[in-house]
Parts: C-alpha cells; sequence; structure tokens
C-alpha cells in the first residue's frame, strides 16, 4: 500500500461517520494483538487543551530520555502530524504500512460479519501499532472526542488527565456541561491517578467518577495552582506551579496566554504522578521541556512582512473566550482583520457575539469539509463590516489587501482550516 492509496482508504472510511462506541476498535485491536498494551501511556481529555497539554508531557517526557509516542487530533496539514515519535511525525512510508496492516485486520473483520471501523478507529489502532513496533516506552494519547465511547478509551494509563469542560459536542456527548462532564470523566479507571483543572458542575460529576473508581484526584486551585504570572512579549511567559507535597516550581515556557498556563500547570501534576512511578521524570525534564515545547495553529503569531498575524484553532465558545483574553493581552485594542471559518454545526452564534467588534473587518471563508457553513450567510449575521468569498486563499488574498498598517490580521474559527493557511503562507515564503 502507498501513501496515497493509505490515504485513499482512510477517506473511505469517513463515509461511515463519527459513531462512538468501544465494540470495533476492540476487536480490531484484539486482531492485531492488543498493542496498545505493550508500553505506558498517559490519556487526556478536555473541551479544550488537550493538544497543548499533551504537546507539554510528551516534550518533557522526551526531555527526561525517555522515548516517547504522542497521537493527537485533528492534524494541521497531513495525516502524518497525528502519529509521532519523539517529535517526529511518522513518515509516509511507514504510515502507509501501518494502515495496511490495519486493513487486513478490518478486511478479516468485515468477512467474518462484523462492521467495519470508522475513520479514527483506523488512525488510532495505526498509532497503537506503530508505537509497539517503534518500542516506546510512553505513548501521551489525546481524546478524539469525549472519552467515554472514544475509540482511545481502551487503555489502562498510568494517569488520566481533564483539561477542562465546556460545551462542545453537544450532539455526541449531551446538551449540558454535567452530560459532557460524564463522557470525559469516562476516561478514568480504576484505581488510576488523575489530574483536571475543571471546576463547577462538570467538577461534582469528575469527582465523584473518581471516588467510585477509588482515582486519587488532583484539582487546579485545590490541590496545585500556578501563580506570579509575567508576560514576555511574544516570547512567551513565566510563572509558577504551586505544588501540594513539592517545592514551587518556576517555570518558562514560549506558549501565550493565561490559559497556556493552566494547560501547564494540569501538565506537570500528571507528570508528577507518572514521576512517583518512573524517576527519570525530574523537575529539570520538567522545566526543559516546557521551554523546548511547540504547538502551532494556537495563537501562534506569525509576520508576513510588517503584518502580524495570529493563526489560532479556536472553534467553540470557549475557546474563542480564551483568544480574545490573550488577543488583548499581546495586543492590546490594536485594530484587527479577520479571516474567519467555522462548521455549521458549532455555536457559532455566540461565538460571533463574543468576537467580534464594531470595527472589525472580517472575511468569511468556507472550510474544506462538508461540515462547513455557508460563507455568505455567515458574513450576513455578522455585527461588524463584513465579506465572504469562496476558499481559504481567496479570502487571505483579501484579507492582506485590507490589513492597514498597525492592525493584526486574526485567522479564527476552525482548526480545519489550517492546513490551507498554512499552505498558502509557504507558498508565499512566509515562515510558519
Amino acid at each position: 500500500m502507498t501513501y496515497a492509496e493509505a490515504i485513499e482508504y482512510i477517506t473511505h472510511a469517513t463515509t461511515f461517520g463519527i459513531q462512538l462506541g468501544l465494540v470495533r476498535i476492540q476487536e480490531l485491536l484484539r486482531r492485531l494483538g492488543n498493542p496498545q498494551e505493550r508500553y505506558k501511556t498517559i490519556h487526556v481529555t478536555g473541551t479544550n487543551g488537550k493538544g497543548s497539554v499533551s504537546a507539554i508531557v510528551a516534550q518533557s517526557l522526551q526531555a527526561a530520555g525517555i522515548k516517547t509516542g504522542r497521537y493527537t487530533s485533528p492534524h494541521l496539514e497531513e495525516y502524518t502530524e497525528r502519529i509521532s515519535v519523539d517529535g517526529t511525525d511518522i513518515s509516509r512510508g511507514d504510515f502507509a504500512a501501518a494502515i495496511a496492516v490495519v486493513a487486513q485486520a478490518v478486511d478479516a473483520m468485515a468477512a467474518a460479519g462484523m462492521e467495519r471501523p470508522t475513520e479514527f478507529e483506523l488512525l488510532t489502532a495505526a498509532a497503537f501499532l506503530y508505537f509497539a513496533n517503534c518500542h516506546v516506552e510512553y505513548a501521551v494519547i489525546e481524546v478524539g472526542l469525549g472519552g467515554l465511547l472514544d475509540s482511545t478509551n481502551v487503555i489502562t494509563p498510568v494517569v488520566s488527565v481533564i483539561t477542562n469542560v465546556a460545551l462542545d459536542h453537544m450532539k455526541y456527548c449531551g446538551p449540558t456541561v454535567e452530560a459532557i462532564a460524564v463522557h470525559k470523566a469516562g476516561i478514568l479507571k480504576e484505581g488510576v491517578p488523575a489530574v483536571t483543572a475543571a471546576s463547577g458542575p462538570a467538577l461534582a460529576v469528575i469527582s465523584a467518577a473518581a471516588e467510585k473508581h477509588h482515582c486519587p484526584l488532583a484539582v487546579l486551585h485545590r490541590d496545585f495552582d500556578f501563580a506570579d504570572r509575567h508576560c514576555q512579549g511574544l516570547a512567551g511567559q513565566s510563572f509558577t506551579i504551586q505544588r501540594q507535597g513539592a517545592a514551587p516550581l518556576s517555570v518558562t515556557m514560549p506558549l501565550l496566554g493565561f490559559h497556556q498556563a493552566q494547560n501547564a500547570a494540569v501538565a506537570v501534576m500528571a507528570l508528577m504522578s507518572a514521576a512517583a512511578q518512573d524517576r527519570r521524570i525530574t523537575d529539570g525534564s520538567i522545566l526543559q521541556g516546557m521551554a523546548q515545547v511547540r504547538w502551532p495553529g494556537r495563537f501562534q503569531v506569525v509576520r508576513a512582512g510588517d503584518v502580524p498575524v495570529v493563526i489560532d484553532g479556536a472553534h467553540n465558545p470557549a475557546g474563542i473566550a480564551t483568544f480574545c483574553q490573550t488577543y488583548e493581552e499581546n495586543f492590546g485594542a490594536a485594530g484587527r482583520v479577520f479571516l474567519f471559518s467555522v462548521l455549521a454545526d458549532k455555536d457559532y452564534s455566540q461565538m460571533v457575539r463574543q468576537l467580534f467588534h464594531d470595527d472589525d473587518f472580517v472575511i468569511c471563508a468556507p472550510a474544506p469539509t462538508p461540515r462547513t457553513s455557508d460563507p455568505q450567510e455567515l458574513a450576513a449575521m455578522l455585527p461588524c463590516r463584513a465579506a465572504w468569498t469562496n476558499s481559504i486563499d481567496e479570502g487571505l488574498d483579501q484579507a492582506f489587501q485590507a490589513v492597514r498598517p498597525g492592525q493584526v490580521l486574526c485567522i479564527v474559527g476552525s482548526l480545519y482550516i489550517q492546513g490551507d493557511v498554512r499552505r498558502y503562507f509557504k507558498r508565499k515564503g512566509i515562515a510558519v
């Protein structure tokens, strides 16, 4: 199987849509020899921040000299970004080889009259298999959707992480924060330590689940916290993480925003839990990992000539609120031109109310997925001057023509557009 054939095979599986449940993935992994049982795992879920936490944890494990896999989603430009070992994405050849092995197991399932796995299940199985073949010691596994019925929820990790809980994916996880928290808490395993920054009703649900499963639970603002936060311009930030039973940890990291300090505190507590079983994980390795972490597309600031550009994957009301806070902290009241694209199944009416000012100019563009909202309809509902276009490339052309000296170009609304955005920038010779 070639890489192109592997992508075609996976793409065909998207026709099955999102189908939560563990029966298919359990059977698929059984036929592959349960590769997920050959290494330790750290499981990360949450409405927002799970990718950042996963990146920090993986980078810190690598800094400790531990061979580390990382499975995240979605990708920005290419499927291979989702599966990495020690910070290096799986090669196209290895990706195709893993999918070929998975496809053989899927064909055997189909021949036995079983339901075919979904796209995400295929990718999850391929990641687990690749990590086993690479002999990783740890794999940091990011949940795809929810937790309870997500295809990653077949592992027994050394620590479970629930970053936070907010309204998103309500079609699959329920209409309330409490219902969504039930799905997030579904990753908790009997006796396995857990860490969370959830609060309010969501925390009550998670705490009850942790008690039921006898999981020691570390909670932000109760068992750990962060303080003395100082911004270092666009270079990053520093802060102190306060931990029960350990000395404060003074951290410097390149990721921007108050929310990333919170994510870092959560990641540190997860690493401390793993360190209780592995002495290689030290404060020194954590500090080194923090200093080296990169997580593109999440309030990533690049320069296109004299124009500062913010690329951010905020795609739900909680993410938009975080974007607004981080923008104000780093750019103040600087005028803004937006390229905005959002999926139709998101609560974009609330996102729009939070995000846009009267003096903004917004260009609406379609995301490259059938789930996209209609850019013309979107532009018509905005509370500021707006236009629409038929593609991301056209939208970026218009945005660069519209931005004035002293203004910032902001590309926000969906991770799905970032592949097109990044390819556009690379064609223009702009480093991203």
